[in-house]
């Protein structure tokens, strides 16, 4: 599976992550993401390729080839993203460890705090081109 653009994936059932899909979309400086749900044919195709051990319960950000997750894949969108927003990419001199600590406080809560769909995201008729599935 060949691809030539950067693709976000996210947990199509998560409010949370549907809600940070939309701001991406809404705040992308150039329209050069796509995205795919984690529970996506693409998504678990993309995953069994560039992922080694278990999927992380983590958006994922797959660029030049490489898989990103946690923190570092949510620091790696935000360079795509309109200014203020992609100052957050600074945050990139914390330390991971840190960083990803806070990121699996709010990954761990994500459905109490902010709820489950019973499904996944559908792409609006607008949207449908940046999304793989």
């Amino acid at each position: 599976m060949e691809t030539r653009f950067d693709i976000v994936l996210f947990d199509g059932v998560c409010n949370l992550c549907n809600s940070s899909v939309d701001f991406v979309v809404r705040n992308e400086r150039e329209d050069r993401l796509k995205f795919a749900s984690l529970q996506s044919k693409f998504g678990e195709e993309l995953l069994a390729q560039h992922w080694n051990g278990e999927i992380p319960d983590s958006i994922m950000f797959f660029n030049d080839g490489k898989l990103y997750s946690k923190s570092t894949a949510a620091l790696k969108i935000a360079t795509y993203l309109k200014s203020p927003y992609s100052y957050f990419k600074n945050l990139k001199y914390i330390p991971v460890r840190l960083r990803d600590i806070v990121y699996d406080f709010i990954a761990r809560n994500r459905y109490s705090v902010f709820g489950k769909k019973e499904t996944c995201r559908l792409a609006t008729a607008e949207e449908k081109a940046k999304f793989l599935s």
